[in-house]
């Protein structure tokens, strides 16, 4: 235990050594031509509620282009306008989308 004291402070000696810590420079301002926050940008979400189901939808500029339906039951699932021309298809957002195995069991 005496020999594991010595080298324990020797281990903190850079802590103490960094007592006159310098403060960080200031933040340069951005490149010209980046624009600061635009609300325009951000995503307006209008939640419907009904008794069946609850329907989030995700516009930018007025315009939509994915709803999140959570029914009463079941998962939830997203409806995206992919193109632009307002038809809607189920896309698979979720983080673990189930995929059956597909393995070739026998072959002649």
């Amino acid at each position: 235990m005496r020999r594991l004291l010595p080298l324990l402070l020797l281990a903190a000696l850079p802590a103490w050594a960094q007592q006159d810590l310098q403060p960080l420079p200031a933040v340069p301002p951005p490149p010209p031509g980046m624009e600061a926050f635009d609300a325009a940008l951000e995503p307006q979400v209008t939640i419907v509620k009904t008794e069946k189901e609850s329907r989030e939808e995700f516009r930018i500029k007025g315009k939509l282009y994915m709803v999140k339906v959570t029914p009463a039951v079941g998962p939830a699932y997203y409806l995206v306008d992919r193109q632009g021309d307002g038809n809607f298809v189920e896309a698979d957002i979720a983080p673990n989308p189930v995929k059956p195995p597909m393995w070739i069991i026998h072959s002649w």
